[in-house]
């Protein structure tokens, strides 16, 4: 089985973006920063945030779903902004997308926010809100379920230092996860979780036999040249002991978005 996590950049190099997951063909894709704007004809939009401004495919979603036509897809928005097609201001959904094989079935499922709460008029004032989304299935040819879960973690303007908010938030991730997640079956969490290495997030999910692949095994960077700032850890991937990795990558080229796809392949 492979999976895949990887923040989407809300579609920036679209292009290169959409060649790359129809090669790869994972069998779980999970993705964050996804947009859908069901009433906007645009193939492109603009998101102004003072002075950050960045291109955004309108229907990122529906695109992606396209081109995964074998696998079950779920969105799972966490807020409806506005975004602007030229001087027209736009409603656009934000937030996290899964794409499972259709081969896999999904035998659980589970969303919940794990910071704040749905905004349907707005995308709110940072630390915004986070959901995660959690799915359970069935892995026929190793006759086991297997139970993903993965988070875009809040973002806070100072930083990726621990918080309360991100202390609460590793909290209510390990509550939903236990709500679906049978102990002693392989458990994969992933994402861009936006907190350092030595973060308590890790300390949370480790109560859940989780350890992170990225750190364990010497990465030091999952951003790719497109973001320029210092500190280059975002996205980690956590398995359970149980879980028999074969490979394990980073994914440095192609560059596809301002971090680097996190792709697993297991036994």
């Amino acid at each position: 089985m492979r999976v895949m996590s990887l923040n989407a950049w809300g579609g920036k190099l679209h292009g290169p973006l959409l060649t790359y997951l129809a090669a790869a063909d994972p069998d779980v894709l999970c993705l964050q920063e996804v947009t859908r704007s069901v009433a906007v004809e645009s193939g492109w939009l603009e998101y102004r945030d003072g002075s950050h401004i960045l291109a955004q495919r309108a229907n990122l979603f529906d695109e992606i779903k396209a081109i995964l036509p074998d696998h079950d897809a779920f969105f799972a928005p966490m807020a409806r902004g506005e975004l602007f097609d030229g001087d027209k201001q736009v409603r656009s959904e934000f937030g996290l997308a899964t794409f499972i094989r259709n081969t896999y079935p999904v035998i659980g499922h589970a969303m919940d926010f794990v910071h704040g709460d749905f905004s349907s008029d707005g995308y709110g004032e940072h630390p915004r809100a986070r959901n995660a989304h959690c799915i359970r299935l069935f892995d026929y040819a190793g006759n086991r379920p297997i139970t993903i879960a993965q988070l875009h973690g809040l973002r806070d303007l100072a930083g990726k230092d621990d918080t309360p908010a991100r202390v609460a938030q590793a909290s209510s991730l390990v509550a939903l996860i236990r709500r679906l997640w049978r102990g002693g079956e392989p458990l994969i969490v992933c994402g861009d979780l936006n907190v350092l290495p030595d973060s308590i997030t890790f300390k949370a999910l480790a109560e859940l036999d989780l350890a992170d692949l990225v750190t364990s095994r010497g990465h030091a960077d999952t951003r790719t040249s497109y973001y320029t700032k210092p500190g280059r850890f975002a996205d980690y991937m956590l398995v359970t002991s149980d879980l028999e990795v074969a490979r394990f990558d980073p994914v440095v080229e192609p560059e596809v978005s301002d971090h680097r796809a996190l792709l697993l392949d297991m036994r």
